[in-house]
């Protein structure tokens, strides 16, 4: 994995840079939203409102740097609930108030933090389905008098429908991310130019099942996971592999009626908004290379084969990214990564920051179990495990602290206030 060095580098990672910031002057346009106190922190909102002060086009990348003299944080720029995940929370709050007495449902988890959902569950919303889409509540026990929230991942087409049978509006209680929609709109619009859609995104994440389910609507689909899937997808576009074989090793990730020779022609890329960028960018790149060598094509013919998609990505991912980047510029002992364990963007940020130091993924401050003791997550194998003696003994220790989109500014502040206690001859918070 590259780390880069330069603030050229930082600005070529930023995938379609013009894009991104006529996204934010958008954003800044809207409403700000209402969110639960219990989410808050005085002390990251503090430090969020001072760096967007002093600095209003988001170019800077460097952490704030917080030196209590025996321990230092390195904050990064940008993190925590991005415009989607405010947009969801309050809408599902507001929900909740506006329903008193009803029954109140989430298709799954409205996003991928423990506390968020475990607070809701704790006012009696109910979940539908697992985040793997397993069915939690019969849909025949769902009535029209039901109030059933959408997650901020979106819903599939199919799920869509089932509630609109039952006499349920599934767009009256949406908080779908208004950045997934964009894909969404995306993948349609290409689709309607007769382009097959190759979706970059995790097959079994909801976000993933939702694009897919909009995207063949409109146009032939497939979803690859990683760039090793995307060299095998290009071997049948070059005619390298017998189409046969396809049906196979793709099984489960593309659209019904899949035709290889006739449906790998002419393609268009779009991601799971929470992807790494610079995987999809790389993706997209490869397949576009892919496409030029087997049609002989240069210049603006390429576009006869090739869509151009690349304003799919999300700002906030971008920011996140390009922040954790900013981070990895300075030097440090370890690394904490806050979100939760099923957080797709969250699990980026920590596969970048553990190519260059000790990282631990933890989804609150009580998974720091003592100065010498810490429980995390392992994203490769799947696993939670406890690692001895984290904080290492010398004079001072520097510690990046960063997490991801879906994590409230309340769980940084535990997390900073937890490991700032481990310092006793450390300069005072209040300080």
């Amino acid at each position: 994995m590259e780390v880069f060095s330069s603030s050229s580098d930082i600005k070529r990672f930023r995938v379609d840079a013009p894009s991104l910031d006529e996204t934010r002057k958008k954003m800044k346009k809207m409403k700000s939203f209402h969110i639960p106190d219990l989410y808050k922190s005085s002390i990251i909102g503090g430090i969020k409102e001072s760096r967007r002060v002093q600095d209003k086009l988001k170019k800077d990348f460097t952490p704030t740097v917080l030196d209590y003299g025996t321990v230092k944080f390195l904050i990064s720029r940008h993190f925590g609930f991005c415009y989607g995940v405010e947009n969801a929370v309050e809408i599902a709050y507001k929900t909740i108030e506006e329903n008193q007495g009803k029954r109140i449902f989430l298709l799954s988890e409205m996003i991928h933090n423990p506390d968020v959902n475990e607070d809701l569950l704790s006012r009696g919303v109910k979940f539908i389905m697992d985040t793997a889409g397993n069915q939690l509540i019969a849909w025949e026990t769902l009535t029209p008098d039901d109030v059933v929230i959408v997650p901020a991942f979106g819903t599939t087409v199919e799920i869509q429908n089932r509630l609109a049978e039952i006499g349920i509006n599934a767009y009256q209680y949406d908080t779908t991310c208004p950045f997934v929609e964009k894909v969404w709109n995306r993948a349609s619009a290409i689709g309607q130019k007769d382009y097959t859609i190759v979706v970059h995104g995790k097959p079994t994440h909801e976000e993933t099942r939702a694009t897919f389910s909009h995207s063949k609507e409109n146009a032939p689909t497939i979803v690859v996971k990683n760039m090793t899937q995307t060299i095998e997808l290009a071997k049948y576009i070059t005619g390298e592999k017998p189409s046969e074989q396809f049906y196979e090793e793709f099984e489960g990730q593309f659209s019904e009626g899949f035709d290889v020779k006739k449906d790998l022609q002419r393609i268009g890329v779009v991601n799971q908004t929470t992807m790494l960028a610079s995987d999809t960018q790389g993706i997209a790149d490869y397949l576009k290379q892919v496409i030029v060598k087997k049609y002989g094509i240069e210049g603006s013919d390429v576009t006869a084969y090739f869509a151009d998609t690349r304003d799919t990505l999300c700002y906030a991912t971008n920011d996140n990214q390009a922040a954790t980047y900013g981070l990895l510029k300075e030097e440090a002992d370890l690394a904490i990564v806050a979100g939760g364990y099923n957080s797709s963007n969250t699990s980026h940020l920590v596969e970048l920051c553990e190519q260059k130091l000790p990282t631990y993924y933890i989804s609150s401050a009580d998974k720091i179990l003592t100065d010498n003791l810490i429980s995390h997550w392992d994203l490769h194998n799947k696993e939670e495990k406890t690692t001895k003696d984290f904080i290492p003994n010398k004079e001072q220790v520097t510690i990046m602290l960063t997490c991801g989109a879906s994590c409230p500014d309340a769980v940084v502040e535990s997390i900073l206030l937890r490991l700032h206690s481990f310092f006793p001859d450390a300069v005072e918070i209040e300080k």
